[in-house]
């Protein structure tokens, strides 16, 4: 047999396989789902477990099952899932453990004078999302179903709102805002 035919050979087999793969997607699928209890999560888990069996597609033996092998690639792909997720978790612990929960009266004393006329100015839209989440301490997802948008699209809106606010201090307050206004010594802090 040459080279050529054998290639070819390999490539239908590698096709042949593939298709059986993708013939068992929701038996794969449900079997994510029952251990993930997350249905999006165990779409993220089985595309990472097609990308590995495409990556590693040579190591599967003539003697093994194509699903078999399989999987025990998506068992592999639900431990790798579970690290990580374990690993945001404790990201995510140390940063709650990290930030202050209480309210700081003291801070509030020291920030600029100018910033409520600032966000006053504000488009609707940004003075809605600065007065909700970060005045009010709405959350992203609570002030995004609120007004009816998606939590993505609510954090590019505060986003958009913080940089605004924060061009519009420095155009205001000067030096002031760019040490974040703290111990603010401009004009309209000593009206």
């Amino acid at each position: 047999m040459s080279s050529a035919e054998e290639e070819n050979l390999s490539t239908t087999v590698a096709k042949t396989r593939m298709d059986r793969l993708l013939a068992s997607r929701d038996k794969f699928l449900s079997f994510l789902s029952a251990r993930l209890r997350d249905k999006v999560a165990a779409e993220d888990v089985l595309q990472s477990a097609y990308v590995k069996a495409l990556e590693h597609g040579s190591s599967i033996t003539d003697d093994q099952s194509t699903v078999a092998w399989f999987y025990r690639i998506l068992r592999n792909a639900l431990v790798d899932h579970y690290r990580r997720t374990a690993v945001r978790d404790k990201g995510d612990a140390k940063y709650a453990a990290e930030t202050p929960l209480t309210y700081e009266p003291e801070l509030e004393q020291t920030v600029c004078a100018c910033i409520g006329d600032v966000i006053r100015d504000l488009k609707d839209e940004y003075r809605a999302a600065i007065e909700a989440v970060d005045l009010g301490g709405e959350s992203v997802e609570d002030f995004a179903k609120a007004i009816d948008i998606t939590a993505n699209n609510a954090s590019v809106r505060l986003h958009r709102a913080r940089k605004s606010v924060a061009k519009e201090l420095t155009a205001v307050c000067g030096s002031c805002a760019e040490h974040k206004c703290l111990d603010c010594t401009c004009k309209r802090s000593q009206l």
